[in-house]
């Protein structure tokens, strides 16, 4: 397997990469807007164990998140009328 990189910086976290927060592999969704208590929303891949979305602040993300450079841009969502599939391969 590919070595992991501990994400040093938030502001690198991009929707295209893929990241592994206790054994679990996430994508980035988005951040919340407040300046002071910045949270990083984190959403499980399909087939994972996790199926909730992780909220995350600043000190954990540092200590927790990896990326995963072998998957990157590999997971696509399809858009429907009533629903968001997401495939890893």
């Amino acid at each position: 397997m590919a070595e992991l990189a501990l994400v040093n910086c938030p502001t690198l976290l991009t929707q295209s990469k893929t990241y592994q927060i206790d054994e679990t592999l996430y994508r980035y969704l988005y951040s919340t807007d407040s300046i002071k208590h910045t949270q990083y929303i984190f959403r499980p891949l399909p087939n994972q164990k996790k199926r909730a979305d992780l909220r995350l602040n600043k000190d954990k993300l540092l200590r927790k998140v990896y990326e995963v450079p072998g998957l990157y841009r590999q997971h696509r969502a399809t858009v429907t009328s009533g629903a968001i599939q997401q495939s890893l391969f």
